[in-house]
């Protein structure tokens, strides 16, 4: 696999990377294209198949694993499988295009180790765990339950906040949002209008 260069930004739930990710991808100069990545966990109702991911099932997860078709995948929760497949960077990479990444910490940081040259990885840290907890609720897309597992999973993934190239503290969006694009626009060697 050789291509364009691999945005990675990974963050607890709730911190604030997707919306990040999603103001990157409109920047024209930066000329991303998003990693769908695939998953076998339930779809939720405003979610399509191929844009926000490739759901599939569990068998059907762990075939594409013995195919070795991932770059890298997780259980990230008990039969919820994520994963990043390789015919989906070589796909956007033959496009010409950087590909961007809103993935979760261990995935990051193994495509990280795979492409260490072509790849910025960027953790996003957001205030304090209570505001994560809040941030979550206010989604309203998970149960109490799935709400206390991410906050249990958060503290052990903003341990691995120093393995990454860059840290984003997401206190204030505007700020955090300035940065991931200066930050994104230098690795890519683009130009931004001030």
């Amino acid at each position: 696999m050789k291509g364009g260069k691999l945005i990675i930004f990974s963050a607890p739930s709730g911190s604030g990377k997707t919306t990040i990710v999603r103001h990157l991808l409109e920047q024209p100069e930066l000329n991303l294209a998003f990693s769908v990545s695939a998953t076998s966990r339930p779809r939720r109702a405003k979610e399509k198949q191929g844009e926000h991911y490739y759901f599939m099932s569990i068998s059907e997860f762990k075939n594409h694993i013995k195919n070795d078709d991932f770059l890298e995948w997780e259980e990230v929760y008990r039969d919820n499988f994520y994963g990043t497949l390789k015919s989906e960077i070589e796909r956007l990479w033959a496009e010409g295009k950087n590909v961007i990444f809103d993935i979760d910490v261990a995935g990051g940081l193994r495509i990280k180790r795979k492409f260490p040259e072509e790849t910025l990885a960027v953790f996003v840290k957001p205030p304090s765990v209570d505001e994560l907890k809040i941030r979550l609720k206010k989604r309203s897309t998970e149960s109490e339950d799935k709400i206390n597992m991410r906050i249990a999973k958060a503290s052990v993934e903003l341990a691995t906040a120093p393995q990454f190239d860059k840290i984003i503290k997401n206190y204030d969006l505007d700020t955090a949002l300035k940065e991931a694009h200066e930050l994104v626009a230098d690795f890519v060697g683009a130009k931004i209008e001030k």
